[in-house]
């Protein structure tokens, strides 16, 4: 059965998600900039209060995805400080100006995560070469790839995810997300085959989590 990940933006979707039976809490801060790095002390709280992984944001502000050396070093920081509060992984992504992967920043961040596993986020939608990305991106050492397919939604990037999950083979772990809903979840399963999904199950234009959204897309999955 494919499983589920809820982006969460407080502590209350990161219950509502587990309470809904989703597999894997990603918690950020920042819903209208896409999801930034998450405040220490309500994650702290959050890993006290939920028993599924919980993967954590580094991901210093909005805007690109090319982050200054004050930058780096301070994603470098914050991987140290949350790794103390027992979090499960972590998700970022680093690109050139040019929009490839930064493999070098990108790899330094994976490697100070060790033991823990690393999602390439949504910079790989901003990417020119889909291929070489992919091939760069499980170079560095992520376990997952975070993409709507490079396009708006998963449901107009249903073709390149079912090419990504393909190329993967097995090597990756592609994980469609962006404008995922339990009304489509179905059909991107049956065309992609992938693994993994990810949904805010936001419904109200709210900045939480919908418990029914996120029971209707577990059982959605097949």
């Amino acid at each position: 059965m494919g499983k589920l990940e809820i982006a969460c933006f407080n502590s209350e979707s990161a219950l509502i998600a587990q309470q809904g039976g989703a597999d894997r809490v990603e918690l950020c801060d920042n819903i209208k900039e896409g999801g930034t790095t998450p405040d220490f002390e309500i994650t702290r709280e959050i890993r006290e209060q939920i028993t599924i992984p919980l993967y954590v944001m580094i991901r210093p502000r909005g805007g690109n995805f090319v982050y200054s050396e004050e930058e780096f070093q301070m994603m470098k920081k914050e991987i140290q400080q949350f790794k103390t509060l027992g979090v499960n992984g972590f998700v970022f992504g680093i690109l050139n100006h040019d929009r490839t992967i930064n493999t070098k920043q990108n790899s330094e961040l994976v490697a100070m995560a060790k033991p823990l596993p690393c999602t390439f986020h949504r910079a790989f939608d901003a990417v020119t070469d889909i291929l070489l990305s992919l091939e760069n991106v499980i170079q560095c050492g992520f376990s997952t790839i975070l993409t709507s397919g490079t396009m708006p939604n998963v449901v107009e990037g249903i073709t390149v995810l079912q090419q990504l999950v393909e190329k993967a083979n097995n090597r990756i772990t592609i994980m469609p997300g962006g404008g995922l809903r339990s009304t489509n979840i179905n059909l991107i399963q049956k065309q992609t085959n992938a693994g993994f999904y990810h949904s805010s199950a936001i419904t109200d234009g709210s900045e939480t989590a919908n418990i029914d959204e996120v029971k209707m897309l577990k059982s959605n999955l097949l």
